[in-house]
């Protein structure tokens, strides 16, 4: 049988090894790599029941088909408990093997493929994937392996284009939920009645046109994580029955009075200040607490211009194999004009910057010439009006500030790497330093 067997596999187009019994089998796992095992059950001195289980210890990923010519269901139950893919008595057809041997190198492959997705996925949106060597970075990235290895309901804030998703995304794939799934909604996409239903779901007969039950999306995420974007934008009621999936981790779909319990982590993001929502009354203070447990800010763009070329470089290597073009990297003169640049867009919008430049770049070299017209435009000193009273406390720091800045450059003779030397700050801070309050050397 077992020749037979090796010669019907041989000429599908199958490398087939071949033992006589599951000691031998063993042996020959351990010395090369195999994607299935077709094991007959009763065997001496090792059984068929005894090599599956020793396979799936050291290999749990190789499928194991198991044949007998006495096959019980008792027998068949226990083997696919400890991990078998299929049972098969003898005799079986030709045909029969065959397919029932495609399938488990088919749940082999498509295995295979989930890993290397996963492992892809991880990569691409793990905190590894998030870039910044800002000191405010830095410490944001030391904080979210901590983060991610609790339960705790997170609250990102930050300008639009921040790239609070991508932490979110980052935390989840940290956390014991990575395996789970990662579900989002923005709450400023739909409209109310709308987005109640997407996120709660409903029971047929719950409104005109629901023939039948639907899950919603915190139902969809259980066991993984649930992103809750623009949450400032959710309105009141809604945001009511938020409150009670963060307190008594249930939910009730529309036109249902029982409870669904679900296990999901919450992670929500706004640009919004929901303090000043709460004085406003748009924001419940109460759901504010229940989310506010770990904030984590993340500063826009213009506060941390040393991220800048590290960011724009990540961008041009990730939009040239996206766009299929070849380009060496970026020229001094375009770096200077990014770190320039104060983008009010964020990371969202310098990435669309160098997509830009990707494309229209003859190469080898990003050039000035490559950029939009706003990053090559000079900028007028911002307008300032002279109070009639008193200055500010903030006034009073931005003029000492000026100060400081100007009487370093003054020394240095306006050599912008030494007057930063001086003044203990990188070369890039001291440029967006100039742009914002309209330093230029003097003619």
């Amino acid at each position: 049988m077992r020749r037979s067997l090796a010669i019907l596999l041989r000429r599908e187009g199958y490398a087939v090894t071949e033992a006589a019994d599951g000691r031998a089998a063993l042996e020959r796992l351990g010395a090369d790599v195999h994607d299935l095992v077709i094991a007959d059950l009763r065997m001496e001195p090792v059984s068929g029941l005894e090599l599956l289980a020793q396979v799936k210890r050291a290999a749990p990923d190789v499928e194991v088909i198991v044949m007998t010519a006495y096959g019980t269901i008792e027998t068949a139950v226990e083997a696919m408990k400890l991990g078998a893919f299929d049972f098969i008595t003898k005799p079986f057809q030709a045909e029969e093997i065959l397919l029932r041997v495609r399938n488990a190198l088919d749940r082999r492959r498509l295995a295979g493929e989930v890993s290397r997705l996963r492992a892809e996925v991880s990569s691409a949106f793990g905190i590894e994937g998030i870039l910044g060597a800002s000191a405010a970075m830095q410490e944001i990235l030391r904080a979210l392996p901590r983060i991610a290895q609790t339960d705790s309901t997170v609250l990102l804030t930050g300008e639009s284009g921040t790239g609070k998703e991508l932490v979110a995304r980052a935390l989840h794939a940290a956390s014991r939920r990575a395996r789970g799934p990662f579900v989002s909604v923005n709450c400023a996409a739909l409209p109310e009645q709308l987005l109640e239903n997407e996120l709660f779901g409903h029971v047929r007969g719950a409104f005109t046109g629901a023939l039948a039950a639907r899950k919603g999306l915190l139902e969809e995420a259980h066991l993984g994580t649930f992103f809750l974007d623009e949450i400032g934008e959710a309105p009141l009621a809604i945001q009511a029955k938020l409150l009670r999936v963060l307190e008594d981790r249930t939910l009730r779909r529309l036109g249902d009075n029982r409870p669904v319990p679900i296990d999901v982590r919450i992670v929500a993001a706004t640009n919004r200040d929901l303090d000043e929502a709460v004085r406003a009354r748009t924001f419940r203070e109460d759901l504010l607490h229940r989310l506010n447990v770990i904030r984590i800010h993340l500063p826009p763009l213009r506060e941390r211009i040393e991220d800048v070329p590290l960011l724009a470089r990540h961008f041009l290597t990730l939009h040239c194999r996206r766009l299929g073009r070849r380009l060496d990297g970026l020229s001094p003169a375009a770096l200077d004009l990014l770190t320039a640049y104060d983008f009010p867009g964020n990371v969202r919008e310098l990435s669309n910057v160098i997509e830009q430049a990707v494309a229209l770049a003859p190469g080898p070299l990003v050039e000035p010439a490559d950029l939009p017209a706003r990053l090559r435009q000079p900028r007028a000193a911002p307008r300032r009006p002279v109070p009639a009273e008193a200055p500010s406390p903030r006034e009073t720091l931005g003029a000492t500030e000026q100060a400081q800045l100007l009487e370093a450059l003054r020394r240095e003779n306006w050599n912008v790497s030494r007057a930063a030397a001086r003044l203990g700050i990188s070369r890039n801070t001291l440029r967006y330093r100039m742009e914002k309050y309209g330093l230029r050397p003097p003619a």
